[in-house]
């Protein structure tokens, strides 16, 4: 279980000066700072200079911050490694990831240059080869996570909308596991309709009970929804510290399991337990309320 928060995850435009001025106020818990499809072509080189400032100015707290650069077969991308190294990333995350070789380019490019030292490599999991090779990718040197790409997959597999999200569930669930096996973290795709409160709640939802760490978002109006899908919930807190207390209780008495409700509780549902506590401290941290 990953400990620190990916449960909002919102897209930024590096072009665009004022939202990357409002994201350092957003209540988020990560920011994708977007270099690649929320910009125009003709403001590729302006963005990176936008964006590099922005980044270099600070002010955007223990949000996680990632930047997307271009894809490694657009004329950007050696330009966008260049201009990005200044603001030492914590992550780069690199668009329409097919196999592991091209995480190991990404790689070997920033190696070029100082400032990528401490940063890993996040991919978008947007393309039916990349899903087929998402063990491998989870895998590679470098590697901290995963973004769904749920759009441009829709299109590339020819899938019709389906509010159940059906005939995405397979490469959904193909990525948890590659995620999940290899301990980095894994977010959802996003949700279009940023008006629509109840189909966001719905779908991240989903996401969470598949097991994704956080959805990525399009609008700020979509964040407290994902923050609060994603977060422990009180009877999970609640059920977890009586779980601790009950085996630690079991525990002075010789015995190896404990029961809570009804139900048995053993050392990996402790594990899960102070997982969820730990979790929630760093939730309450973030929002100022520890």
């Amino acid at each position: 279980m990953t400990l620190r928060p990916y449960r909002s995850v919102l897209y930024i435009p590096g072009s665009r000066a004022r939202a990357l001025e409002k994201a350092r106020s957003m209540p988020v818990d990560s920011i994708i700072f977007d270099l690649e499809d929320a910009v125009a072509l003709e403001e590729k080189a302006s963005a990176r200079a936008t964006l590099v400032a922005h980044l270099l100015d600070g002010g955007y707290g223990v949000r996680s911050q990632i930047i997307r650069i271009n894809g490694l077969d657009t004329p950007w991308v050696a330009e966008d490694v260049v201009a990005i190294a200044e603001a030492r990333p914590e992550a780069v995350l690199l668009p329409k990831v097919d196999n592991a070789q091209m995480i190991s380019q990404l790689s070997a490019e920033m190696d070029r240059y100082d400032g990528f030292e401490n940063t890993q490599i996040w991919a978008m999991m947007e393309t039916p080869r990349g899903i087929l090779n998402a063990a491998e990718i989870a895998d590679a040197p470098r590697m901290g996570g995963m973004v769904m790409g749920t759009n441009d997959l829709a299109k590339d597999l020819n899938t019709r909308f389906d509010p159940t999200r059906a005939p995405l569930l397979a490469a959904l669930s193909h990525c948890v596991l590659a995620a999940k096996a290899a301990g980095i973290v894994i977010v959802d795709g996003v949700y279009n309709a940023f008006k629509d409160d109840a189909g966001l709640q719905i779908e991240a939802a989903q996401g969470r009970d598949m097991g994704f760490d956080g959805k990525t978002l399009i609008h700020p109006a979509q964040v407290a929804i994902a923050n609060a899908v994603f977060a422990p919930s009180d009877a999970e807190i609640d059920l977890s510290e009586r779980q601790i207390a009950a085996f630690e209780a079991a525990t002075a008495e010789g015995l190896g399991v404990a029961v809570v409700d009804g139900n048995i509780v053993e050392n990996l549902h402790i594990e899960t337990a102070r997982a969820t506590l730990a979790k929630a401290a760093m939730i309450a941290k973030l929002e100022g309320t520890a």
